[in-house]
């Protein structure tokens, strides 16, 4: 049966980290009913999903390291670093700060109802303007504080802030309003993990770990992270995120449904 549960929690991060609709809220609520698992395998099947987004960008990324010499790709790279740098020292602030996840239902719930508000607010504004690509500054450091903002609060999702912060920014087209999200996810998604990885092993966590169960995990999330992020770039292309906008609103209502009724806590 762990070997299912692990399968099971890979698969939802596989599916949640990078659609809009928050992987720390559905991850926190799955554990209502398989139990909690430790920080070290939360941040395995974090890995995988990050690796599953690596596998799908290697040519945009090896393109922004080999054409460093073009304008181009060096105005593109800048932007990047500047959105990892204000996610990374806001990171640590938070850290510092003590601040911990919530471990109850509520916050995720309303988190969920607000960011899909949000969502549909920002498709709106978008649809407005015209479908520019440009990455602007304000763009780029922009995303980089709504990276933290979503670390704060779980159930906002780090992908759907980014995206519509965005849009919202300037940059109306979709398409390269994912792109930068996810590209800028990339680094900052290696660093977080590796900085809890290395915190976890220096703390003795990693002790007693079931690595088979570890490993499963990360390969479900992987795989499964691949598929949703390859049919999301497809879906995006001639859909808006109002699908997801609906979803996380209902799911949003029901979880302060079940909360109230006592079935969740």
């Amino acid at each position: 049966m762990d070997y299912i549960n692990a399968i099971i929690l890979g698969i939802v991060e596989g599916i949640t980290e990078f659609l809009p609709i928050s992987s720390t809220g559905h991850l926190i609520i799955v554990e209502q009913w398989l139990g909690h698992r430790s920080d070290m395998f939360n941040i395995v099947i974090q890995a995988g999903a990050i690796l599953a987004v690596t596998i799908i960008y290697w040519r945009r990324l090896v393109d922004l390291v080999l054409g460093w010499r073009e304008p181009q790709n060096r105005d593109y790279a800048a932007k990047l670093i500047v959105a990892f740098l204000i996610t990374a020292i806001l990171g640590l602030v938070v850290k510092r700060l003590g601040y911990q996840l919530p471990e109850t239902a509520t916050p995720i719930a309303w988190a969920l109802i607000i960011g899909g508000i949000w969502m549909i607010f920002a498709e709106w504004a978008a649809a407005r303007r015209p479908p520019h690509k440009e990455i602007t500054w304000l763009v780029a450091i922009l995303v980089g504080i709504a990276q933290i903002v979503a670390g704060i609060f779980p159930g906002t999702s780090r992908s759907g802030a980014t995206i519509f912060v965005a849009m919202l920014a300037g940059t109306g087209n979709r398409a390269a309003a994912t792109e930068f999200a996810f590209l800028v996810g990339i680094p900052t998604m290696y660093a977080a993990s590796g900085y809890e990885l290395l915190k976890t092993f220096r703390d003795g966590g990693a002790a007693g770990e079931d690595w088979t169960s570890l490993g499963i995990a990360f390969v479900a999330s992987t795989i499964v992270a691949f598929i949703a992020v390859k049919w999301l770039l497809a879906y995006i292309r001639s859909n808006r995120f109002t699908l997801f906008a609906v979803y996380r609103i209902i799911l949003g209502v029901l979880l302060l449904g079940m909360a109230a009724g006592g079935l969740i806590p």
